[in-house]
């Protein structure tokens, strides 16, 4: 579970923002909307949070900024080459920020534990990367790394590493190179004490926007089983969606694969059979009944098919669901159900949670939908800094008309219009 997201100087995200999940003293909604965590520190969380804001306002970037951070830690020690730069954006209109480190700090909790893990960046390297471990209420510190210029030879990386991580550190530490985490490298290298950590980023985070749309996959994967099969159909029954069956049908076509061999420097091109799907709907109604080819289906259910498989599974496993943009092509309705999934506790029982951006305002006033503290604002200053605030900062009376006060600008995060927009002949 998600507690706390922190991010400074990435992008149009200048000074520090945090999202927190961590629930309020408000006593509303307590039983579907948090989940209780048996940690002092944060003794519940939401369920889910909704982020609104102006178009550029920084909504998305928030997301991306979680996502950059999860691509780094998944692919640093993997993927990146010796002397590769990193394509991190930090804040580029304000000069004393261009050539700062961009931030990034994850605390979350599994099974139990709670884990603070941090680092900051720049394009050439590392700057600083920690973790916390609270396995009893003072935490430890299992590992420090700091970048020091002034350090002679290859690596300039200075380490403090605490009791409670066990392995071969002094190996991992000098296997790590300036342009990828230690957490990445010592997992790579089979350390077992840091595999939780790192299998967070890789299995309980998934995050889709415009640079990761959802895909079929995952909702392939499930209805391949007569359970999974079930789920999925039951999802898209509850939406309103006369679908009765899904049929797979899979069959190997010619393809190829690209592989890099980084001893040689060179790139290899080779012939490989690969699966395709082709799925057929069944539609029943009380008319009659038909089967439908996927191009055959509306956008909006080929969206609700795309986010069946990832919903279902982050129930099923207790995941932190991010989306951006949840209302693109579905029913205000819609996208409230799928919201309401994440609060019956029937239905989440492992501890999931969803994260999204959206314009939809009808949200703000849904009866029982929304805690106060799940709601979150982005706009930016005139320095063109995006914020992030929660809509707790302002206070707003039990029974206010919210989505009416938003469109009022009490809020923030609204666009501001000339009073004479006008298109130019």
């Amino acid at each position: 579970m998600l507690v706390e997201f922190r991010v400074k100087n990435f992008r149009s995200l200048r000074d520090e923002q945090v999202l927190s999940l961590v629930a309020s003293t408000d006593k509303t909604l307590l039983d579907s909307n948090t989940l209780e965590t048996s940690i002092k520190a944060a003794p519940r969380l939401l369920c889910s949070a909704a982020i609104y804001g102006a178009n550029a306002g920084g909504k998305s970037t928030v997301i991306r900024a979680l996502q950059y951070m999860r691509g780094v830690v998944l692919e640093s020690a993997a993927l990146m080459q010796p002397g590769q730069t990193f394509a991190v954006q930090p804040f580029r209109l304000d000069n004393s920020s261009t050539d700062e480190p961009t931030e990034f700090e994850v605390t979350f909790i599994l099974d139990g534990v709670r884990y603070q893990y941090g680092f900051s960046m720049t394009q050439s390297h590392i700057v600083s990367e920690y973790l916390l471990v609270y396995k009893a209420s003072k935490p430890q510190r299992w590992f420090e790394r700091h970048y020091d210029a002034s350090k002679p030879g290859i690596s300039k990386d200075a380490y403090e590493f605490g009791p409670g991580l066990h392995g071969p550190k002094n190996v991992w530490s000098g296997a790590t190179r300036p342009n990828s985490l230690f957490l990445s490298m010592a997992v790579q290298l089979n350390s077992e004490s840091l595999r939780p950590v790192f299998d967070w980023f890789a299995n309980s985070l998934v995050i889709f926007n415009e640079q990761a749309p959802p895909n079929l996959l995952a909702s392939i994967q499930m209805l391949k089983e007569a359970d999974g099969r079930q789920q999925v159909c039951d999802f898209l029954t509850s939406a309103d969606i006369s679908i009765a069956d899904i049929e797979v049908e899979t069959r190997k076509v010619p393809g190829q694969t690209v592989q890099f061999d980084p001893i040689s420097g060179r790139t290899e091109i080779r012939p490989e059979e690969m699966e395709q799907h082709n799925l057929k709907f069944s539609h029943v109604t009380e008319t009659g009944n038909a089967v439908f080819e996927f191009q055959d289906e509306s956008s909006g259910t080929r969206l609700l098919l795309f986010l069946a498989g990832p919903i279902v599974d982050a129930l099923n496993k207790g995941v932190t669901l991010v989306v951006d943009e949840l209302h693109t092509s579905l029913h205000t309705l819609l996208v409230r159900e799928l919201v309401r999934l994440f609060h019956n506790p029937a239905r989440n029982r492992t501890g999931a949670q969803l994260i999204f951006t959206t314009h939809d305002t009808s949200l703000l006033d849904a009866y029982g939908l929304f805690r106060r503290d799940q709601v979150w604002f982005v706009e930016k200053d005139r320095d063109q800094a995006s914020t992030l605030v929660p809509l707790t900062e302002f206070s707003p009376r039990k029974h206010e008309a919210l989505e009416r006060g938003y469109l009022m600008g009490r809020y923030g995060g609204v666009p501001f219009l000339a009073d004479d927009l006008a298109l130019s002949h």
